[in-house]
């Protein structure tokens, strides 16, 4: 039995509501009443790196992704970053999820790329 095409159109949707609530819940899992560790660092990047993208997987999307993790430890100094994108506007996304808690900040940000199949 064939889908509606509203179904079809949704599949090649990057829908940044979802993405954020996965990575939200993985920062909070992850690093949520922990002090900052520079030695901890790599290994906290690691699991919500892994967590992140099993689950944006999970969504079965027809998407190329890319993640982007920083932590930092919040101690009054800055933090600028800047990206550039050339792509298809009506199909690639990304969304950036800013968290923090006393002592440090996570800055996770998803690039969707559409496969065109």
């Amino acid at each position: 039995m064939a889908q509606p095409a509203d179904d079809d159109e949704e599949d090649l949707v990057f829908n940044v509501e979802d993405i954020q609530k996965i990575i939200r819940d993985n920062i909070e899992l992850c690093l949520g009443g922990n002090t900052y560790s520079h030695s901890r660092t790599p290994q906290w990047i690691a699991i919500i790196t892994d967590k992140t993208m099993s689950r944006i997987h999970k969504l079965n999307k027809p998407f190329k992704y890319i993640l982007r993790i920083i932590i930092t430890q919040k101690n009054g100094t800055g933090l600028h970053t800047a990206a550039a994108y050339y792509w298809d506007i009506a199909t690639d996304a990304t969304c950036t999820v800013r968290w923090e808690n006393k002592f440090m900040y996570c800055i996770v940000s998803v690039w969707g790329l559409a496969l065109q199949i």
